[in-house]
């Protein structure tokens, strides 16, 4: 008989996401000790994370996971923008796509 349950959301999930959960769940969710193992400021570790949980919970919606995210958090990740500019773009753009819905 075929499973007929719903995919766990972690499964939907990128593998460098999946990845970062196993090390922070190990890092007993310390992120200053996920900044020092990944050498990145906290910031920059906190911006991935804010791109998981995202990532999650769009999973949890069943959409599929925001690609402007995931955009700005690698460019947080590279040091190209700073976390607050990131912040300010996402918010911005979701503004922009909730207007075009109504």
């Amino acid at each position: 008989m075929k499973d007929q349950r719903k995919q766990h959301p972690f499964m939907v999930l990128p593998e460098e996401d999946l990845d970062f959960v196993v090390q922070f769940v190990l890092a007993s969710g310390s992120l200053k000790e996920m900044a020092m193992l990944h050498q990145v400021s906290y910031p920059t570790i906190r911006a991935t994370l804010d791109r998981v949980i995202a990532n999650l919970r769009q999973s949890l919606n069943g959409s599929p996971p925001d690609p402007m995210t995931g955009l700005l958090a690698d460019l947080v990740e590279r040091g190209e923008i700073k976390v607050a500019t990131a912040k300010q773009i996402r918010n911005v753009h979701r503004a922009a796509l909730e207007a075009r819905a109504e």
